[in-house]
């Protein structure tokens, strides 16, 4: 009895331990007492059970006598404790001119630890997640109710057991959405925002590229319920997955997809510039891949670990570089700034291909009719002495099979041959130009920028200070070695070193291996961000010490595990959060909840946040009945003012405005700038490296662009003229109300808008030229049978409503 007691006392202070101390000592500790060997001081380590435990070989205090730094159960012989108390600058801890004192409620929580027996667990984003128990509300008919799937029951019981909570409920459907078209195009946002996705290589001179194609395959992956794994594996090394892994019926299509999601590696920026130095360039894009998967799959901050060993994870120098090491394979010498550096691959459209079909079989007939016209001649050379001695490159010209001649040797025959053989010549002139159509027609089609290997394998090097010219060490690929041990993917019977023949596919079979303690849980993470706008781990990029512990372990855990166990099922990891009745609850806050859980840690209301500049673009426009819903292809040019890009680019770029149904896309198919991105965008990710945490503003960028931006005015006034205008204004603003807000005006609201509307009317009638210089905003025509003067007054009062905290907040 007494052993199951202790057990589960360990097992409660154990995750305090996570939850409390150790953040403590990563924030005040590892900074000089942590990973980092190179910077740690006094020998001393605290990152980890040996170094906390361990008794010390010396000391550098006569003052103080040697004790481990924790000795559990005894705070006189526990050596941090002493340096917490010290009273004397030389010996206290952390040092005062380190400016990271101890509160008191953080020595309060270090001495219950300690004298509890010091209970230590590893990090807990390090411990494979297991399945666990989900909580049982069978015998309770009024919460039983209530958890509509277990992911509710994790929630409840941290809301009632330890928070006294309560939740509201409210009533959504999903399935629609989730078999949607545009269900992909909302969900690949964030992951062009984390792929740093953008139109252009960036830099200063930021050469257009096309790699649109990649960011609507991944659209499409989610359309079709990718699984989560095969999401991966293919995006980091689609190109190395051997061909009988593909069905049999559409391997080619398979190959071709797989190795066009390699697009997701290529999508760093390019440095062009002159005096820049190719091996620089080719190693900042290596590393660039490095940590954008390491933020991605990992949620690990390995960045850090390009120039020491990181001060707070235990990840090393080397670690980083070996991790670098599967990515510094690719044929990329980064000489240039061609935004459709090789290896790529060409991506038609479906005319593009049937004419390339169709030129080809023409070429081909051409060149028959050649080759048979030719043979016809008994004696070739005597014939071209009768008509005239022909020039030497002539005849080398015809020595060659026809479908070996250039347009210029096709050309120089043509004219040579226009009076002795017009027939002839006729012939050669159709292929010259046919064989010149479909080259122009192979430099239009989009090429992007996928993965590759090259034949000769590179070496690998510990960089000093992260500089390419200081290379150290020699490292072979390997995950970082305090994670699970990578394994081989592929019979490796004839290799000679396994190490050495390590490559991206078994990186990314690691990734989401089981027994890997992160994908899953970084993954899951992030799209329960989307629909709560933060995380359950609120650092959805550091998942390591200086990270937050999540609200919920054990409901992070059960969402990891069974996202694994039901195949990496994205659709029913979103279909079980949307659907559960913690989703469901209205947004109102009470008194009580406010106090009790200011931050909605403990999930008691459903989020309310501001929603990105994109989707309100978007739901702008599709409440005025103009959104665009076609789906995928080439990027288009909204509104935007004028000389944005010229400023910003010395007058070397010039923006073109799209024209019709174009200028109504949806927001995603934006054309993203990399140096000076949308600007109707103005909390947007910058797409320059990986981030995958969103940013909420509330900055003067954001009115200026919903009051002002053409596309806002527009929307308004469309709006304004699809209502019922035999209707009164009162009906009319209902209308408005539940297009909008899904809600009827409040009596109050109702009083200021008519009033509104009738002092715009006023304002409007004294100035007409304002009126109509107000109505012409936008590339539509206003309709001629409404005034410019009400027009006006109804753009600029659903103007307001459109700007209105509701409108733009979600629920």
């Amino acid at each position: 009895f007494l052993a199951m007691v202790f057990f589960h006392w360990f097992q409660a202070f154990g995750s305090d331990f996570n939850a409390q101390i150790r953040p403590i000592l990563s924030y005040h500790c590892f900074q000089c007492h942590g990973p980092d060997g190179n910077r740690r001081k006094a020998d001393l380590r605290l990152d980890t059970k040996e170094g906390l435990f361990g008794i010390l070989p010396s000391t550098t205090s006569e003052k103080l006598p040697t004790h481990a730094p924790v000795t559990p159960g005894s705070l006189e012989e526990s050596l941090i404790w002493k340096r917490i108390l010290s009273d004397d600058p030389e010996e206290q801890m952390p040092p005062p001119d380190a400016n990271k004192a101890l509160n008191p409620s953080q020595i309060e929580s270090i001495k219950n630890w300690i004298e509890s027996g010091a209970p230590y667990e590893t990090h807990w984003a390090f411990i494979p997640p297991t399945l666990p128990k989900i909580p049982d509300f069978s015998q309770d008919p009024t919460w039983k109710s209530w958890t509509r799937n277990p992911l509710d029951a994790f929630v409840l019981r941290k809301m009632l057991d330890k928070h006294h909570l309560t939740s509201s409920l409210y009533e959504e459907w999903i399935q629609e959405a989730l078999a949607s078209p545009h269900y992909g195009e909302r969900m690949v946002w964030p992951w062009l925002d984390a792929a740093r996705y953008a139109d252009s290589n960036g830099y200063q001179a930021d050469r257009e590229r096309t790699m649109w194609p990649w960011r609507d395959w991944a659209a499409r992956a989610f359309n079709e319920n990718l699984p989560f794994d095969q999401f991966t594996v293919w995006q980091i090394a689609g190109d190395l997955i051997p061909e009988d892994s593909f069905p049999e019926d559409n391997r080619s299509a398979k190959m071709f997809e797989a190795k066009l999601a390699t697009g997701f590696l290529r999508n760093h920026m390019i440095n062009g510039e002159g005096g820049r130095i190719a091996e620089e360039n080719r190693v900042d894009y290596v590393l660039d891949m490095t940590e954008t998967v390491g933020t991605v799959w990992m949620g690990l901050t390995v960045g850090c670990s390009r120039c020491h060993d990181h001060k707070f994870d235990p990840i090393t120098q080397m670690d980083y570089y070996a991790l670098s090491g599967f990515f510094n394979q690719t044929p990329v010498n980064g000489g240039g700034g061609d935004p459709q550096t090789a290896p790529i691959l060409p991506f038609p459209s479906i005319d593009q291909n049937q004419k390339s079909v169709d030129l080809k079989s023409l070429i081909q007939q051409l060149e028959l009719e050649l080759d048979q016209y030719e043979a016809s001649w008994s004696d070739l050379v005597a014939g071209l002495t009768e008509l005239k001695s022909p020039p030497e490159n002539i005849g080398k010209i015809l020595e060659q099979p026809t479908e070996r001649r250039n347009q210029n040797q096709l050309s120089e025959l043509s004219e040579f041959f226009k009076e002795s053989a017009p027939n002839y010549a006729k012939d050669l002139g159709n292929l010259a130009s046919t064989k010149k159509e479909l080259d122009n027609l192979n430099g239009s089609v989009p090429k992007v920028m996928v993965m590759g290997e090259q034949k000769d394998r590179r070496d690998t090097f510990v960089l000093n200070r992260g500089l390419y010219n200081q290379p150290g060490a020699k490292v072979t690929a390997a995950t970082p070695g305090f994670l699970t041990k990578i394994e081989k993917q592929q019979d490796s019977q004839d290799i000679q070193d396994e190490t050495e023949s390590r490559n991206r596919l078994d990186l990314a079979n690691w990734l989401v291996d089981r027994n890997n303690p992160l994908t899953a849980r970084v993954v899951v993470n992030r799209f329960w961000q989307m629909f709560f706008g933060y995380g359950l781990c609120r650092t959805p990029e550091d998942f390591g010490s200086q990270g937050k512990p999540p609200t919920h372990p054990e409901l992070l855990d059960w969402l990891s595990v069974e996202f694994q166990d039901r195949g990496w099922d994205v659709k029913w990891l979103v279909q079980t959060i949307v659907t559960s009745s913690t989703y469901r609850q209205s947004a109102r806050i009470s008194p009580e909840k406010l106090e009790k859980d200011p931050e909605n840690l403990y999930l008691s209301r459903s989020p309310r946040y501001r929603l990105p500049s994109w989707m309100i673009r978007d739901q702008a426009l599709a409440a005025a009945g103009i959104l665009n819903p076609a789906v995928g292809g080439s990027p288009v040019f909204p509104y935007q003012p004028e000389g944005v890009w010229a400023d910003a680019t010395f007058g070397n770029k010039r923006y073109r405005e799209s024209s019709g149904a174009d200028l109504y896309r949806r927001s995603l198919y934006t054309f993203w700038r990399r140096i000076v991105g949308p600007t109707q965008f103005f909390d947007a990710a910058k797409r320059q490296v990986c981030e995958v945490k969103p940013t909420r503003t509330n900055s003067p960028l954001h009115a200026l662009q919903t009051l002002n931006d053409p596309a806002y005015i527009e929307a308004a006034r469309l709006m304004g003229e699809s209502l019922n205008r035999t209707a009164t204004d009162s009906v009319r603003l209902n209308e408005l109300y539940k297009r909008l807000l899904t809600r009827d005006p409040k009596e109050q609201e109702l009083e200021v808008l008519l009033k509104a509307l009738e002092r715009l009317r006023n304002s409007y009638s004294e100035e007409t030229e304002a009126a109509k210089a107000l109505v012409a905003v936008g590339a539509s025509d206003p309709d001629p049978d409404w005034s410019a003067v009400e027009s006006a007054s109804w753009t600029a009062l659903i103007s307001m409503v459109l700007n209105l905290d509701e409108t733009i907040s979600k629920p």
